[in-house]
């Protein structure tokens, strides 16, 4: 059976995004091998991922979901029909407005592996639902102090167990069960 995540890099400040989208910040810090195989571990694991679509539908560079290096399904949602689109050899599939329905029919294409979920309003939406199994995050040493919030506007308690911490040269890396 499939577990479904939450996997995201934030600040410490807990923001996924400058405010206007950038992630620069990610990028050009120290780094340890222990970190790479942090991530690499995740994702190793994905079986399928659950995001938002584009307002114009289409898929770019920019916009693909682990820089393409996952050949996972995707589930895009959106709020008009569109047909699934193959780029790459990923199938992007279009649910329209039922993110239970995109995170079921993702379950079942990663069959004993994840599901990962991207995006705040991914993760809010599906935290709100109860569909979230577990959040592993990876914090990155800086504060933006503005930006794109991963859970910011979530509107309910979510407890959870910490399962694993660590922290090498550019992240500490934080894995919890989600408990309510």
């Amino acid at each position: 059976m499939a577990k479904v995540i939450v996997h995201s890099t934030i600040t410490l400040d807990g923001f996924m995004a400058e405010p206007d989208g950038g992630v620069d910040w990610m990028f050009g810090r120290p780094s340890a091998p222990e970190d790479d195989a942090v991530v690499q571990k995740v994702m190793s694991r994905i079986g399928a991922v659950v995001g938002g679509a584009n307002k114009t539908l289409t898929i770019e560079d920019g916009e693909i979901p682990y820089g393409g290096l996952l050949n996972v399904p995707v589930y895009l949602m959106t709020h008009s029909a569109h047909e699934p689109i193959e780029h790459d050899g990923v199938t992007y599939i279009f649910v329209v407005d039922d993110i239970a329905q995109a995170v079921r029919l993702a379950a079942r294409d990663a069959g004993d592996r994840w599901v990962s979920l991207l995006g705040g309003s991914i993760a809010r939406q599906c935290l709100r639902l109860g569909l979230v199994d577990e959040l592993h995050l990876d914090v990155a040493p800086v504060l933006l102090g503005d930006g794109i919030p991963l859970f910011a506007g979530l509107g309910k308690r979510i407890e959870l167990e910490r399962l694993e911490t660590s922290a090498f040269a550019s992240e500490t890396h934080l894995r919890y069960h989600v408990l309510s």
